[in-house]
C-alpha cells in the first residue's frame, strides 16, 4: 500500500528543495526524492563547478599578463588540473552536503533516495538498488528533474571516449588538443577555460556564427576576444564520423579532411530528464523535445501536477528554475497570482569578459516592427574598464519610442553580468528608461555608465 503524503517533490535542483521546505512549513506532509546527487545540475555539474573553473582559468590568464601591470612573477605559468578538480570537488561537496542537511532537518519533510517513476496520476514508485520498491501517493506532485547533455548522432560516437559538460569536469590531466562541437554558451565557456589552462582548443560550429540567440555584433565581439586568446573556430562544419586513434585520442572526419585531437567535448545542447519518469502512466504530456508543457503557473495537463525548472522549457537557467519555485510557492501558499508568462528573460554567458542580456535583442525588436530607440557604447568609455585594462566589448540598450519602456539590453564587457541588473530591475518595475537615465550611480563602476549610455538613444533605423 502506498504511503500517503500531502505533497511529493521529485528532484533536488533549484526549485525542489526550497519548495519542499516551504510546503513542509505550511503544514503539508512532504516527500522529496533524489536519485543521485543533491543539488541538481547547478550544484554538481553546472554553474558551481564551471564557475569554479572559470575562476581558476582567469587566475592563469591574469598571471600570464601580470607584466602588463608592472608585476613580474617570473617563470612559466602552468595549471595543475588535478588541483583544479580537487578545489571544485570541495566547493560542490560543501553545497551538496548543505542541501541534503537542509532537507533532512526541515519540518514535515521526508527524504527518499532512488529513481522515481509515476505509477498513476498521483502515485510515485521509488526504485533503489538493493532495496524493495517504495510507493508514495499525494494530491500535489512537483517535478524538478532537470536536463542532461545531448550527445549528437555521429557515426562512431559509441566507439570513442568523448566528454560532456559533466565528464570533462572529472579530468585530472590537461587535454593537449580539445575539440568542441557546438557554438553556444556551454561550448564557449569550456573553450576559454581550457585554452587558458593551456590546451589547444578547436571549436566546430555547424552554422556560420557563434551564439545564434544573440545579435550579430555581439557574436562577432565575443568571437574576436576568444580568437585573440588562441581559440580556433571552424564554421560551417559538422563531424561526419569519429573513430578512436591508436594510443588514445579521436579522429574527427569533417568535409574533405580529418582532425586528430586528444579529447572531444560534445556541447550541442541539453535534453530534459523526462523519458524515464513513467509520465505515460500518469497521463502527463510531453512535447517533441521531451519538455513538459505547462501554463503560466507551471501546471501540467494533469490536475495537481506541476513541472518546474529546465524540464518545462521555459528557461534552462538556475535563476529561472528558482523563479519557478517562487511562482508556485506564491500562488499555492500565499494566495498570489504570479505567472511565468510575464517573466522577463535574462541570462549571462560566463566567458571573460562576460556577456549578459535581458529582454529583446536588436534583431527581435526590428522584427517586431515597433518604433524604437537604440544606444550603444564601447566599454573603452568605462573608467572601471580602463583602470583594469579590460576594455573589450560594448553596451547596447533598446527602448520603445512611444512608451519609453526598456525593451532589452546587452552588455559584453567587464562586470556586465552585474551591471545588467540595473536594466533588469528597471524593466521589472515597469518604469520608463528615464528612471534609470537619471539615477545617480556610484563612481567608478560599470553601472555608472548606463545612464550615459541611455543619454545617447537615437531612432532605430
Amino acid at each position: 500500500m502506498a504511503e500517503r503524503f500531502d505533497a511529493i517533490v521529485i528532484g533536488t535542483g533549484q526549485s525542489g528543495p526550497p519548495l519542499a521546505v516551504r510546503l513542509g512549513k505550511s503544514g503539508r506532509k512532504t516527500a522529496i526524492i533524489e536519485r543521485a546527487a543533491f543539488g541538481g545540475t547547478c550544484v554538481n555539474v553546472g554553474c558551481t563547478p564551471t564557475k569554479a573553473y572559470v575562476a581558476c582559468a582567469r587566475a592563469a590568464h591574469v598571471a600570464r599578463h601580470a607584466a602588463d601591470y608592472g608585476v613580474h612573477a617570473g617563470g612559466e605559468v602552468s595549471v595543475d588540473l588535478a588541483f583544479v578538480k580537487a578545489r571544485k570537488d570541495r566547493i560542490i561537496g560543501a553545497s551538496r552536503v548543505g542541501v541534503e542537511r537542509w532537507l533532512r532537518t526541515a519540518p514535515n519533510v521526508s527524504v527518499f533516495q532512488g529513481h522515481a517513476r509515476f505509477a498513476g496520476p498521483h502515485v510515485v514508485q521509488i526504485a533503489a538498488a538493493g532495496a524493495p520498491p517504495v510507493e508514495l501517493e499525494a494530491p500535489e506532485i512537483f517535478i524538478n528533474t532537470g536536463t542532461r547533455a545531448l550527445v549528437p548522432a555521429i557515426a562512431g560516437i559509441d566507439r570513442i571516449q568523448y566528454e560532456t559538460n559533466s565528464t570533462i569536469l572529472e579530468l585530472t590531466t590537461l587535454p593537449s588538443h580539445l575539440a568542441i562541437i557546438g557554438g553556444s554558451y556551454i561550448a564557449l565557456e569550456f573553450a576559454q577555460i581550457f585554452r587558458r589552462f593551456g590546451s589547444r582548443v578547436t571549436v566546430l560550429v555547424r552554422g556560420e556564427r557563434l551564439l545564434s540567440r544573440e545579435d550579430d555584433d555581439v557574436a562577432r565581439a565575443v568571437q574576436e576576444v576568444l580568437a585573440r586568446e588562441g581559440i580556433e573556430f571552424r564554421f560551417g562544419t559538422e563531424p561526419r564520423s569519429v573513430e578512436p586513434l591508436a594510443g588514445g585520442g579521436v579522429r574527427i572526419a569533417l568535409d574533405g579532411e580529418s582532425l586528430d585531437v586528444s579529447h572531444l567535448l560534445c556541447a550541442t545542447g541539453r535534453i530534459p530528464n523526462t523519458d524515464d519518469l513513467g509520465l505515460d502512466a500518469a497521463g502527463i504530456a510531453r512535447d517533441k523535445h521531451g519538455h513538459i508543457p505547462v501554463d503560466g503557473q507551471l501546471r501540467t495537463n494533469v490536475e495537481g501536477v506541476w513541472a518546474l525548472g529546465d524540464i518545462n522549457g521555459r528557461g534552462a537557467f538556475t535563476h529561472t528554475s528558482y523563479d519557478d519555485f517562487q511562482i508556485v510557492a506564491a500562488n499555492l501558499l500565499d494566495g498570489a497570482n504570479r505567472s511565468a508568462d510575464t517573466r522577463i528573460p535574462a541570462w549571462a554567458v560566463f566567458v571573460d569578459p562576460p556577456l549578459a542580456r535581458v529582454g529583446m535583442s536588436e534583431h527581435e525588436v526590428r522584427a517586431s516592427g515597433r518604433p524604437a530607440l537604440i544606444a550603444t557604447m564601447p566599454m573603452s568609455r568605462v573608467g572601471r574598464a580602463r583602470e583594469r585594462g579590460e576594455t573589450d566589448g560594448f553596451m547596447k540598450a533598446l527602448v520603445d519610442a512611444q512608451t519609453k519602456l526598456i525593451l532589452g539590453a546587452s552588455i559584453f564587457g567587464i562586470e556586465g553580468d552585474e551591471a545588467i541588473h540595473t536594466f533588469i530591475d528597471t524593466m521589472t518595475a515597469g518604469a520608463p528608461y528615464t528612471t534609470l537615465e537619471f539615477a545617480m550611480h556610484v563612481h567608478p563602476t560599470v553601472s555608472e555608465l548606463v545612464p550615459t549610455l541611455l543619454d545617447g538613444l537615437r531612432p532605430l533605423q
